[in-house]
């Protein structure tokens, strides 16, 4: 059996997601996933979110963005899935 390809997660939250502790709460549901990369406030009020790892865990961390269940309050989120570029260790706030 072959090990899951590592695929880049990139996803742009929008909504009452900064100084309420949105990227803490990202960054804690990323590690608990095994996923690798950072958060972090764009200057039009979104979060940006870049996670690499296995498929499967990119996905349920996507789905907890959308979960309604995240600090703030989450409008839309919107993804882009790419090949993982590497380089990135542990999962920070930036």
């Amino acid at each position: 059996m072959s090990e899951e390809p590592v695929v880049r997660l990139t996803a742009w939250a929008r909504g009452r997601v900064q100084g309420v502790g949105f990227r803490w709460w990202t960054r804690s549901r990323a590690l608990e996933l095994g996923l690798a990369g950072w958060a972090r406030n764009t200057a039009d009020g979104r979060v940006e979110v870049v996670a690499e790892g296995g498929r499967e865990p990119c996905e349920r961390l996507l789905a907890a963005l959308r979960s309604g269940r995240t600090p703030g309050a989450v409008e839309a989120v919107v993804e882009q899935w790419g090949v993982a570029k590497g380089g990135l260790a542990g999962f920070v706030e930036r």
